[in-house]
């Protein structure tokens, strides 16, 4: 049974970053920019720096990640960037998505079906068998390590580094939501289902739990399709904006920084915009699975 494209969802979509760089300067590659994919389309994008230097864009051919690079002087580096970006999700009953034999994964997805720096699945096999081994195959059994990693780990703010890994978390059971997502993907990898780490940013947080920030949650590839999930269960999946997607954190910090730098908080802002006229709607939780990914591939 086919899915079928849900209504649209646009987020305003608002990011600022400030550091202050010692002499010497350093080097930055952000990952901050939106993703074009067949059901996010972006436009109206603005990009500013303080400083007067090159920027240089890249787009991955595979995954569709937009980075930027640049190379800032001493002194103050304010970067903005804003976009509105508009969803049309692919849904779909979940009952009728199924698992993905390993021996029908595309080549371009197996990467995401081994271990990783951050997602150990190799030592959580006896783990992950004993607890999902026993459930039938396909989204139901996604959602029951959705539910588990949802249960077992306490949202605990600046309870975590950036050298905490998916074991890490299964021992002290509390995290931010890059732990939850490291735990969910490396126990779907243990019972051999691919699962990537995504980026972008939260929408519809708890404002107890702090102001606006990145988000990270999880894609797993079922069905011959990556869908999404959101393990820390903080947010509105439908109002996610995907930045980039990985193996894990490692290859989608929103800032990787090479020198000597004093980071600021971000500031971040994910407006989403209601006009009935035009058929835009406000991101909600839904019963369908959901998807922002055209098929078959990995983008």
């Amino acid at each position: 049974m086919g899915g079928i494209a849900g209504t649209m969802i646009r987020i305003d979509l608002q990011v600022d970053l400030n550091y202050e760089i010692d002499p010497g300067g350093a080097d930055f590659v952000f990952n901050i920019h939106a993703v074009n994919t067949p059901h996010q389309t972006v436009s109206g994008e603005r990009l500013a720096l303080s400083q007067p230097i090159r920027q240089r864009m890249h787009t991955d051919p595979v995954t569709g990640n937009r980075y930027l690079y640049v190379r800032a002087d001493p002194g103050e580096l304010k970067l903005s960037y804003s976009a509105t970006v508009d969803l049309v999700h692919y849904l779909c009953d979940p009952a009728h998505v199924a698992e993905v034999p390993v021996r029908d994964i595309p080549p371009e997805v197996m990467g995401y079906i081994y271990p990783s720096r951050y997602c150990q699945s190799d030592r959580l096999i006896k783990l992950a068998t004993r607890n999902f081994g026993r459930f039938d195959q396909g989204y139901s059994r996604v959602q029951a390590i959705r539910d588990w990693v949802n249960r077992h780990v306490t949202f605990t703010s600046n309870s975590s580094n950036s050298n905490t890994s998916a074991v890490d978390t299964l021992i002290e059971e509390v995290g931010v939501c890059r732990d939850f997502a490291h735990l969910m993907i490396a126990l779907c990898r243990a019972v051999n289902i691919p699962a990537r780490f995504a980026t972008g940013t939260d929408y519809g947080a708890d404002p107890a739990l702090g102001p606006p920030d990145f988000q990270a949650y999880v894609e797993v590839y079922l069905g011959h399709r990556w869908y999404i999930f959101d393990p820390s269960g903080t947010g509105i999946p439908m109002g996610f904006v995907r930045f980039g997607t990985g193996r894990d954190a490692a290859d989608v910090a929103f800032a990787t920084i090479f020198g000597g730098v004093r980071a600021h908080a971000a500031l971040i802002r994910a407006l989403a915009i209601e006009d009935q006229s035009r058929g835009l709607v406000l991101p909600h939780h839904c019963h369908e699975a959901l998807s922002t990914d055209s098929g078959a591939g990995v983008a």
